[in-house]
């Protein structure tokens, strides 16, 4: 009798935690649920499917009739993407496109080697001050970046480096470690110590332990935070109109399609697809990369 009252109290909450399971798993997977995020998609994705419609039509047709009017009457154009990216001056995107690239890759790429380093030295190599310095680079993330625009420029303004891509690389960098350093501090913090001291008794290094051991467990952090620097700099308006010394020769494609939408605010075949041509790089690397970008953040900034 009494070893069936004991197997049944030590069953019962097990059947009763897994019912709770299976109930919470039948309403996230209810068809209300799927409606609701079916219809959260489609008014999430209708701007930019109707931007992508407008800049197909001719310039006539944009002008006069709504995107919507398209499945009447479909007609298809290219002229509008050959105008913004063979034009010269403002109205051409095209080398604004490339400045966009080369601005983007050196942004996530320093911040991300630096970042690494820090990251490392924080979580596993002991010094005076560790937990304070941390915390100070932790909290620099809640500084307005707007505050920091001015002195920044006057630094560059006496290395005379104004106009060049070095600043727009370097503001962005700055800006970026704060959060990085976080990210993958966190991250490296969830791997078990003991490994680190299995290599270290087999003779490793810092830079051994750092390159062989910790990184390649560190891709879906770096990947997360890659993906998120490469849509904030390729977006960014504020730094480059800041930085860039008011030229075309290293302006990103935001900077252009701002003069375009300033300059010709009537050219809407024009500004249509100019602002497609400027989404629908950030729009695919997000697309391609979204579950490294959800596991990273995941795993590195909800833990520690």
């Amino acid at each position: 009798m009494t070893a069936t009252d004991t197997s049944l109290s030590t069953t019962t909450p097990v059947t009763k935690g897994s019912g709770i399971s299976a109930r919470a798993r039948k309403r996230l997977t209810s068809p209300w649920a799927s409606l609701a995020a079916v219809v959260i998609a489609v008014l999430w994705t209708l701007p930019t499917f109707g931007l992508a419609v407008s800049s197909l039509r001719p310039e006539r047709e944009i002008k006069t009739t709504g995107w919507w009017t398209f499945f009447r009457d479909p007609t298809i154009t290219l002229d509008n993407y050959r105008a913004v990216l063979s034009a010269e001056g403002s109205e051409g995107l095209g080398s604004f496109f490339v400045n966009s690239f080369v601005i983007t890759i050196p942004s996530v790429i320093i911040p991300i080697c630096l970042a690494l380093l820090a990251a490392y030295a924080f979580a596993w190599i002991r010094f005076p001050g560790r937990s304070v310095l941390f915390v100070a680079v932790f909290a620099l993330q809640i500084v307005p970046i707007q505050v920091t625009l001015i002195p920044l420029l006057t630094l560059y303004v006496k290395a005379d480096i104004v106009g060049s891509f070095w600043t727009i690389w370097l503001s962005h960098s700055i800006f970026a470690l704060p959060l990085a350093i976080f990210l993958l501090h966190n991250f490296m913090r969830d791997i078990p110590p003991g490994l680190l001291e299995a290599a270290r008794i087999d003779g490793a290094g810092h830079r051994q332990i750092f390159f062989r051991v910790l990184l390649p467990l560190l891709t879906p952090a770096v990947a997360a935070f890659a993906i998120f620097q490469f849509l904030w700099v390729w977006n960014d308006l504020l730094v480059a109109l800041t930085f860039a010394g008011g030229g075309s020769e290293v302006a990103p494609i935001t900077v252009a399609l701002a003069n375009l939408s300033g300059t010709r605010g009537t050219a809407w075949h024009l500004l249509s697809a100019g602002a497609f041509v400027s989404i629908i790089v950030p729009v695919v690397v997000f697309l391609l990369l979204q579950r490294y970008f959800v596991r990273g953040l995941l795993a590195g900034g909800l833990k520690g």
